[in-house]
């Protein structure tokens, strides 16, 4: 498949940054003139001038959580201890950074009789939101299953405006999953356990023939290929995208 890739460098501001789940943050820049994307693409933001930096630099690539159609461009990410997510966090509002993009072919098959099975693990729900959010938005007929697998509630980014999402849209199915739900100070009444074979087979009318998308950490991003080529899926219709280091 063809990268749809453009190394245009644009000039951005930050207007807003708000926490989206419990070491989770978005940030929203102004969408430059001319800038056009596909829901799925990444952004590099580079940090100019920043007050400190550390060996991992002053770039960083993010999917993009923003749809096509929205009038800013929005990221999210877990906050670990890095000079770029200090700046980030701490920066005022109205600081200009550079982007460059966007990039990368992580986006959804034209052909709306193929169903889309998307896979996501944590912060891996941001390319996928701009998805749903854009093919809801273009009222396409893709029938779209949204596996969406955290540790707790409070970990997942997004997920009340995913449920939203699924309320506009009757082809978005959304199937959230908790993994360590005892731990959560709230009560959960969707599926709990990490996304197998058998989750997937409860929820979708056939495992053969949906195009795949999986995005998380590398780990789980390789687990879940395994289970699909186990389940007979075709390798052709996996396309995968690793969120390491966040």
């Amino acid at each position: 498949m063809a990268t749809l890739t453009s190394t245009s460098v644009h000039t951005s501001n930050l207007f807003s940054r708000e926490a989206i789940a419990e070491g989770t943050m978005a940030f929203r820049f102004t969408k430059p003139a001319g800038f056009e994307f596909r829901a799925g693409q990444s952004i590099d933001i580079i940090l100019l001038n920043p007050p400190e930096t550390d060996e991992e630099g002053n770039t960083r690539a993010f999917s993009l959580v923003s749809a096509p159609f929205d009038p800013d461009l929005m990221i999210a990410t877990r906050m670990r201890d890095t000079a770029f997510k200090r700046v980030l966090r701490d920066a005022p509002v109205g600081m200009q950074v550079k982007l460059e993009g966007p990039s990368g072919s992580f986006v959804l098959h034209r052909k709306a009789e193929k169903a889309a099975v998307l896979l996501a693990g944590g912060i891996g729900i941001t390319p996928f939101l701009s998805m749903v959010r854009q093919a809801t938005n273009d009222k396409t007929q893709h029938k779209i299953y949204l596996f969406y697998s955290n540790r707790r509630p409070e970990d997942a980014p997004f997920l009340d405006v995913l449920k939203e999402v699924a309320r506009q849209n009757p082809n978005f199915h959304l199937i959230a999953t908790m993994t360590q739900v005892a731990q959560s100070k709230g009560e959960w009444k969707g599926e709990t356990g990490l996304i197998n074979e058998e989750m997937l087979a409860k929820h979708l009318p056939t495992l053969q023939g949906p195009i795949y998308y999986l995005a998380g950490p590398p780990a789980m991003v390789a687990a879940l290929r395994r289970m699909l080529i186990n389940a007979k899926v075709d390798a052709d219709d996996i396309r995968t995208e690793e969120f390491s280091g966040y």
